[in-house]
């Protein structure tokens, strides 16, 4: 279980059995940046302004987040050029320490990582086109929620079709070839990234309001309307104090660390080009080039878009926008109740190239570990058109799976409410899903020990002082969480260690196969 020998298995170093390399350097920037973009920097800025209490905080939480992702992409470019494979992150942890590993990462992303993110990114689809279309209502219901347990139900709602439709819809698409998948990630993220330009020179240069940029500016790091930061869970009510950004610089400190959850995942997946490495032309450079490439634009645009916000919209309009909905508020600002449906379209179109993004990446994953004996073993065969058909189609249903069932929660009064389990899911995983960027960072240096020979065409900038400090700052913030969001992060380690004995299951099958 433990080995960490420096065997190569094929799905993650020599023939890779017959994909097509169509992905060129423009392609992989555009899976990077259309991954990366989907509803958060239209929504999540409202918690992170309620957090940090201050214009200034809000834009240095994003600046912050994007010195993170961006000493995450530099690193990453030098495990990417040495292993320019199928399966990215998941081979980049199996070679550092051992397949325990690579599976934890595997099985949580299969989980919840990148089927729970496509699952929400469908909902968000579905819910703006509601906007245009009325019809599609996460109230009308095709079948009503069946209880299956106190907690839990199943449903179809209009709503959760469109978004099942759309998951469908997108994997037959990505069935038929990379040459495709990639087309439609270039128009659609080509587009959006175009939306979301608009959205920053109309609020720079259209709805500037006096008002809002007197409120914000003159007062930058005044704090208002902060959220107190209470400890989570009840044990540590004694221990910990309740934290708020007014309150000192352990305040500040903590708001700023629990406000990293909604940007760093709004700027999260810039990792999936790593997962399609067998598909580019040039692995090498061109992996570890569209991370740095793609996240850079990302990052730039949305620091650019939280300014608009800023320009067109008081610190506390932001802070109360009617169901967090901060993009729409700053164009209805500037045109009305037109804006609302300017702002749906803009974000239909984004979570469309998102998700086609997720989609196109993540199945890679579930291919490499097949081909390691770690997953169905159908996943690990390509289809006529050369891509993981298989493994397309399993990530499919279980999205779908993800999609149907409901939190169900009851009132005092009775009343009964429906949530979505893939939100909740997410809401765990934040946790882990900096573990595992923190380990795999930390493989560099792993790695430089164990294999000082191998071949580097890129190596991680600014090494060792980047890695170290993205370590050292990402450690921090889970620090954090785990005694403010405590309700969230033990989850999430669970939903990991859960992959232990599957591990062990899968290993042995996969050794009776073999024998």
């Amino acid at each position: 279980m433990m080995d960490t020998g420096q065997t190569v298995s094929p799905a993650a170093g020599g023939e890779e059995g017959g994909f097509v390399r169509a992905i060129g350097l423009f392609d992989g920037t555009m899976i990077v940046v259309g991954s990366m973009i989907g509803s958060g920097i239209f929504i999540v800025a409202a918690d992170i302004a309620r957090q940090t209490g201050s214009a200034g905080g809000l834009l240095f939480a994003w600046i912050f987040t994007g010195l993170l992702t961006i000493a995450a992409a530099l690193s990453y470019g030098e495990l990417a050029a040495l292993y320019p494979h199928a399966g990215g992150q998941y081979v980049y942890l199996r070679e550092a320490y051992s397949p325990l590993w690579g599976f934890l990462y595997g099985w949580t992303l299969f989980l919840v990582i990148q089927t729970g993110t496509i699952a929400a990114v469908a909902i968000g689809f579905a819910r703006y086109l509601g906007v245009l279309f009325p019809a599609i209502s996460a109230k009308t219901w095709i079948v009503a929620p069946v209880v299956i347990s106190s907690k839990y139900a199943v449903s179809l709602s209009v709503q959760q079709l469109v978004a099942v439709l759309m998951i469908v819809f997108l994997t037959f698409l990505n069935t038929l070839g990379v040459r495709l998948g990639k087309l439609i990630q270039n128009i659609f993220t080509s587009a959006k990234a175009l939306s979301l330009v608009g959205l920053v020179l109309l609020g720079v240069f259209v709805g500037r309001n006096a008002g809002a940029i007197a409120e914000n500016f003159t007062h930058l790091w005044a704090v208002r309307g902060a959220q107190p930061i209470e400890p989570g869970a009840n044990f540590l009510r004694g221990l910990v104090p309740v934290a708020a950004a007014g309150s000192g610089a352990f305040g500040l400190f903590v708001a700023f660390a629990v406000a990293q959850v909604g940007s760093l995942f709004s700027a999260d997946a810039w990792n999936n080009i790593g997962f399609t490495a067998a598909e580019v032309k040039n692995p090498k450079r061109d992996v570890a080039l569209s991370m740095a490439f793609g996240t850079l634009i990302v990052i730039t645009l949305y620091v650019l878009a939280n300014l608009a916000y800023l320009l067109a919209l008081p610190i506390t309009q932001i802070q109360t926008a009617p169901e967090d909905r901060v993009a729409t508020a700053a164009l209805s600002a500037i045109f009305g109740p037109a804006g609302a449906a300017i702002m749906a379209v803009a974000i239909v179109i984004s979570t469309f190239g998102c998700n086609n993004g997720l989609i196109l990446a993540g199945a890679r994953v579930y291919y490499a570990m097949a081909k390691d004996g770690l997953f169905f073993r159908s996943t690990g065969k390509l289809n006529a058109k050369r891509v993981p058909g298989n493994a397309l189609v399993f990530q499919g249903l279980w999205i779908a799976v993800l999609i149907l069932l409901r939190t169900r929660h009851v009132n005092g009064t009775g009343a009964v409410t429906y949530g979505n389990l893939y939100s909740d899911l997410l809401d765990y995983v934040v946790f882990a899903v900096l573990l595992f960027y923190v380990l795999t960072i930390a493989g560099i240096f792993v790695l430089r020990r164990k294999r000082p020979e191998a071949e580097r065409p890129y190596r991680a900038f600014g090494y060792p002082a980047i890695p170290l400090l993205y370590i050292v700052a990402a450690a921090a913030i889970m620090f954090v969480l785990l005694l403010y969001r405590t309700q969230t992060a033990w989850p999430g380690l669970v939903i990991v260690l859960l992959g232990v004995p599957v591990y062990v299951w899968w290993s042995r099958r996969g050794a009776g196969r073999a024998a």
